[in-house]
C-alpha cells in the first residue's frame, strides 16, 4: 500500500489580479447607468393631495414640472408664507410661467415639442387662485396638456 504524505510547505498561491481592471470598469459603468441626478431642489413645501382616479405618466422626458406651495423654512423670511411658484431652482411669478414653458419646450427635440405635458405639483394647502393664474398663462402659450400630480388614496382625506 502507498502512503499519502502531506505537504508541510503548503503556502497559498498568489491572487490573480489580471481581471481586476475589468471588474472595476464593470462597477464603474454599472453606477454610471444606475445613478439618477436630481433636476432641481425643492424650495417649496409640497404635500400632494390624494386622488382615486390616477394614471401614471409613462415617459418622464415629456414632462415639464411646475411646483406650487409655501416656501420652506429657510426661504420663509425672504419670500413670506404665501404660496409661491417654483420653476426649476428659482421662485417665479405667474407671469413668468409662459416664458418658462416656451424655454423648456425649445430645449426638447422637435418631435417631442407637440406632446409635452405640464405637470403641476401643487401643495394641498395652496390657493386655487395661483393655480388659475398658472393655467391662464399655459393657455397663452398653447400648453393645454396639464397633469396634476397626486398620491393614490381616498380623496376625502384631503378635506381633513
Amino acid at each position: 500500500m502507498s502512503k499519502f504524505n502531506k505537504k508541510k510547505d503548503a503556502a497559498l498561491p498568489a491572487v490573480n489580479t489580471a481581471s481586476l481592471p475589468d471588474i472595476v470598469f464593470m462597477l464603474l459603468f454599472f453606477f454610471m447607468t444606475v445613478t439618477v441626478m436630481k433636476d432641481s431642489t425643492l424650495k417649496v413645501e409640497n404635500v400632494l393631495p390624494n386622488a382615486t382616479e390616477i394614471k401614471k405618466l409613462e415617459k418622464k422626458d415629456r414632462v415639464i414640472y411646475i411646483y406650487v406651495g409655501k416656501p420652506t423654512r429657510e426661504y420663509e423670511k425672504t419670500y413670506g408664507t404665501e404660496s409661491k411658484i417654483q420653476l426649476n431652482d428659482k421662485f417665479a411669478d405667474a407671469s413668468e410661467v409662459g416664458d418658462y414653458i416656451l424655454m423648456e419646450r425649445a430645449k426638447k427635440p422637435q418631435e417631442l415639442q407637440n406632446v409635452l405635458t405640464t405637470a403641476l405639483k401643487v401643495d394641498k394647502e395652496a390657493n386655487m387662485g395661483i393655480i388659475s393664474d398658472i393655467k391662464q398663462e399655459l393657455r397663452k402659450v398653447n400648453a393645454l396638456k396639464v397633469n396634476y400630480t397626486t398620491y393614490e388614496g381616498d380623496a376625502f382625506r384631503n378635506l381633513q
